[in-house]
């Protein structure tokens, strides 16, 4: 089999579009295909912007990587002249307990994240367009913020074709074949030609169920919900509120403040409606719920910002059981990377998971500990994941 490329990413999306331009960045000659153009509505980085945040729950090397992308979008603004993160910080709220924000603020303290801790009424005066429950006890990040999601793709995607990158869009895969013996490469079969290579990267978020049975993941994809509501953008502006995560009784919801009177932007994290690959994707109001929920969120906690629906939208979740990701080598052919389940919370980790996935096709091994993301973990439900040799 011949090698026309050192490594061809399949999915050109926030993963693979990084990936593809810190692969071309070292010297590696790469080609991204994706089956739209990106950026895209096909994937799950529309909707313009992402909350950044660095003081999380759970593993520790989500603080770690936060905070390691950051670095990389302060030097993708720098490189391309873009702004691409806003510093209007974060606010961590719940309802519910205080278990999750104690342990942020425990990795704040152990990663010299800049954080304060704040009770109701603080919460409300600080910020009055928030009518904080008695119970409500929040986190405030001020140095986290917004990424512009599309900016984001579109200025890798340029360094990336600046770099050497190829990039084909509107290209399907069609076959993949891998021989077993690494040094025979790869051959990717597509509706615009066969392209071969020595390694491969799949990315492919929501549309992995595409590629099967070459490779079946434990991902599944939701259907998802936002909306930007009208608000007075003296209480909602950017330069005035936070981004925000909520815990209540009834879910989980995050939202982005106005920018340049765009809007409250909302949505749930919880919750969603099961979506096949290449299934029609109901719009935005096609079920009551739609609006309904994240209004009712709004009416309870802000009810200045439960005015008109400016927009709503819909966007693709890709979910592992866990809700943690992906990324280890595929269980059959140890020159495939596989990356995926990165939805509620990945987008912020674009730069860092690219970088990352550069240094795995490159060297074979990163400097992160990933047994978090490995398919291992998987193994005691061993009927959600079938691969095809």
């Amino acid at each position: 089999m011949q090698s026309g490329y050192d490594v061809i990413v399949v999915g050109a999306g926030s993963m693979g579009m990084s990936a593809g331009y810190y692969l071309a960045r070292r010297g590696l000659k790469t080609l991204m295909i994706d089956a739209f153009d990106p950026p895209h509505e096909q994937g799950s980085h529309h909707g313009e912007t992402r909350l950044i945040r660095h003081a999380y729950s759970g593993d520790a090397l989500y603080s770690a990587w936060a905070l390691r992308a950051d670095v990389l979008w302060q030097e993708l603004e720098a490189l391309t002249g873009e702004q691409l993160l806003l510093r209007c910080g974060v606010l961590h709220l719940s309802v519910t307990g205080e278990a999750a924000l104690v342990e942020k603020a425990l990795r704040a303290k152990q990663h010299y994240i800049p954080y304060e801790v704040i009770n109701a009424e603080a919460i409300s005066r600080k910020w009055p367009g928030i009518c904080a429950a008695d119970t409500m006890r929040g986190l405030y990040e001020p140095k986290a913020g917004v990424l512009f999601s599309e900016a984001c793709i579109r200025a890798y995607r340029r360094l990336a074709l600046e770099a050497g990158a190829l990039l084909l869009p509107y290209t399907k895969v069609e076959h993949i074949q891998v021989e077993k013996e690494r040094a025979k490469g790869v051959a990717v079969t597509t509706n615009n030609g066969q392209f071969f290579a020595r390694q491969m990267v799949i990315t492919t978020g929501a549309w992995y169920q595409m590629l099967e049975p070459f490779v079946k993941l434990p991902i599944r994809p939701v259907r998802k919900v936002i909306g930007w509501f009208e608000v007075d953008n003296k209480l909602y502006g950017s330069d005035c509120f936070p981004g925000f995560t909520m815990s209540t009784a009834s879910g989980d919801y995050y939202s982005v403040p106005d920018i340049n009177g765009k809007g409250l932007k909302i949505g749930r994290h919880d919750g969603g409606l099961p979506w096949q690959a290449n299934a029609p994707l109901p719009p935005f109001g096609d079920h009551a719920e739609d609006e309904g929920d994240i209004r009712h969120l709004l009416e309870t906690y802000m009810p200045k910002a439960a005015g008109r629906l400016l927009l709503g939208a819909v966007c693709k979740y890709e979910l592992t059981p866990d809700e943690h990701f992906i990324i280890d080598r595929h269980p059959v052919y140890d020159n495939v990377w596989l990356a995926g389940g990165f939805s509620g919370h990945g987008f912020k980790f674009a730069s860092v998971v690219g970088e990352t996935l550069a240094d795995l096709v490159e060297k074979g091994q990163t400097e992160w500990k990933l047994d978090r993301f490995q398919l291992a973990r998987f193994h005691q439900q061993q009927e959600q994941i079938a691969y095809s040799d």
